[in-house]
């Protein structure tokens, strides 16, 4: 019954997110170059979280060792891969309606991002009916707060049922996909990010994570990047010295869009429960949970337990079973808080590389080790 409650949710969360997000964007047109760059950013730094974690993955091939091969898919076969050509011309749905009752979750995106940009282009005219998605994405998400309060009870009783038919062994291999997703997470932080942050600006990542750190502690303790806006904006204006007329933009819509950590859970979970299913994933799959990871950032919520939905998706793309995600649902909550935490550490290397950018950066208060310390 959980489960199936995941999967009811799947299709609404994505379509009713999704679409605001999309009508939110239409603020680039305004901000011009400063948008356009953020969100480029946003989306690149998304695509080389998930390729990241992927990466991380199947280096360490988490889910494979301490397990007899083919036990845990028994009864269960992936998919066979399609051909590329055919994934790409299957995004664009002949009916959408049809791809909603499907589950085809990259058909669906598509539709939504078409929707969204529809609703821009009527303009002041479709102020009602943004409203109404919003609201609607309201509901969904109580729905999504309300299905997640009975997540205990099912995580005891999934992992019991893996427990008895898998062995001791799948408590191991939990160990160590918490620790290769931990670590790509903190590789992706400590090292892409700063990197992106030093390439594309010149700037000393030491002194970033420094005075970024109340952002990256508050997101920690919430694990909402929603939540941590007010902080974020406080560190990446008084602290890092990014002017207002970024930040306002920058710091919100990296809230809504930017969602690294996230999309690392993806690719490690996908490679994790790939291998303890015995399921075989080719190049073609993995560009997939590369591509829905980036498409999906847009619409994933800035509240905790979201991210699990999505993944549902995910693997109802690739083939893998959803009942795979209750292996992973108690240790989440922990790892939520640290993909939160990287998130908004995207966030403000994405405003402080576009305010270097456009000349909107008081390199002064950035050097300063004492600037914005108790609230500036």
């Amino acid at each position: 019954m959980f489960v199936n409650a995941l999967k009811m949710l799947v299709v609404p969360l994505v379509l009713f997110s999704l679409i605001p997000g999309i009508v939110g964007i239409g603020d680039i047109r305004l901000l011009g170059r400063v948008g356009g760059k953020a969100f480029g950013l946003y989306l690149a730094s998304t695509a080389l979280a998930v390729a990241t974690a992927i990466v991380f993955a199947l280096g360490f091939d988490i889910g494979s060792g301490g397990m007899p091969v083919g036990v845990a898919g028994e009864g269960f076969s992936g998919r066979e891969a399609p051909p590329l050509t055919q994934v790409l011309i299957d995004i664009v749905p002949a009916n959408p309606i049809a791809a909603m009752a499907g589950g085809e979750m990259l058909a669906v995106i598509f539709f939504a991002v078409v929707f969204g940009i529809g609703l821009l282009a009527v303009g002041r005219e479709a102020g009602e009916l943004v409203r109404v998605l919003e609201q609607v994405n309201a509901v969904v998400l109580q729905m999504v707060s309300l299905v997640m309060h009975f997540a205990p009870y099912a995580v005891f009783c999934l992992i019991a049922k893996a427990v008895a038919e898998l062995g001791v062994g799948l408590l191991v291999n939990l160990a160590g996909y918490v620790a290769v997703l931990a670590a790509a997470l903190v590789f992706h932080a400590g090292v892409s990010l700063t990197g992106l942050l030093r390439v594309l600006t010149g700037l000393s990542p030491i002194v970033f994570l420094r005075k970024v750190r109340p952002a990256q502690l508050f997101a920690f303790s919430t694990a909402s990047s929603g939540a941590t806006i007010p902080v974020t904006m406080q560190c990446v204006r008084e602290r890092l010295g990014v002017e207002r007329s970024v930040a306002a933009f920058t710091v919100p819509f990296g809230a809504t869009i930017n969602m690294d950590g996230t999309a690392i859970m993806q690719g490690v979970a996908t490679v994790f429960i790939a291998n303890i299913y015995g399921v075989d994933l080719g190049l073609v799959e993995y560009l997939t949970v590369i591509l829905m990871a980036v498409l999906a950032s847009v619409g994933t919520a800035a509240v905790p337990g979201v991210g699990l939905v999505m993944l549902t998706m995910v693997f109802a793309q690739v083939g893998l079973p959803v009942e795979g995600i209750g292996l992973l649902l108690g240790v989440d909550r922990l790892l939520d808080m640290l993909r939160t935490a990287v998130n908004v550490t995207g966030d403000a290397v994405v405003s402080t590389v576009v305010a270097k950018g456009e000349g909107k950066i008081d390199l002064g208060v950035y050097r300063d080790p004492r600037a914005g310390v108790l609230g500036g």
